[in-house]
């Protein structure tokens, strides 16, 4: 069937979108632990863009999981999947000339290197949100780390499921030594650059 698969070519490249946008397109990609406060500063983040025009979308991990996603559980087959569709709709996000914002654990670091690959290392930007297990468990904003203490949650990163760390982020948080406005700012210092279509 695969081979009757032919990708149809659209008369409006990715660089006329990013045009009429007036920016570049790319993923900006949030990884850490449940609780690290990827979704908070992928929020600020956003907004700060909204307010210079940037045409951005987040994807975040419940709310993707509620959807597109709500077929997969947590083993780590389902995992890699998971984050393999995800890199997938950024793609598509991207060519539409669209800053996507992407918060998910995604503990593994070839799944993350399998993002890259899909999206191109030049359109990846990759933030590991580097908060404690401890500080992570502390805050336990959605009670999970409590339900897995308890043995109600299967495979949670952290507690028994593994989370690798990234080597070489683009940017890393150190969210107990920095505020969340802080983290926005060092962000979008990192990122505006990268806005700048290469014309300008």
């Amino acid at each position: 069937m695969k081979k009757n698969i032919i990708p149809q070519t659209y008369q409006i490249s990715v660089a006329e979108r990013r045009k009429a946008n007036n920016h570049n397109s790319f993923l900006l990609w949030f990884t850490g632990l449940s609780g690290s406060g990827k979704s908070t500063i992928a929020n600020l983040v956003e907004l700060e863009l909204h307010k210079q025009g940037i045409k951005t979308y987040t994807l975040d991990g419940d709310n993707v999981r509620k959807g597109l996603n709500n077929d997969l559980t947590f083993s780590h087959q389902d995992r890699t999947e998971n984050i393999r569709r995800i890199a997938e709709t950024a793609n598509l996000m991207i060519d539409a000339g669209i800053v996507v914002l992407a918060a998910f654990v995604s503990p593994y670091k070839k799944d993350r290197e399998n993002i890259k690959n899909i999206v191109k290392d030049v359109n990846f930007v990759e933030v590991y949100v580097n908060t404690s297990v401890e500080e992570c468990e502390r805050r336990d904003v959605k009670g999970l780390y409590k339900k897995a203490r308890a043995g109600e949650i299967k495979n949670m990163t952290g507690i028994s499921a593994p989370y690798e760390a990234p080597d070489n982020p683009d940017i890393e948080i150190h969210t107990e030594a920095i505020t969340v406005v802080n983290a926005a700012k060092k962000i979008i210092d990192y990122i505006t650059p990268k806005l700048k279509l290469n014309n300008e």
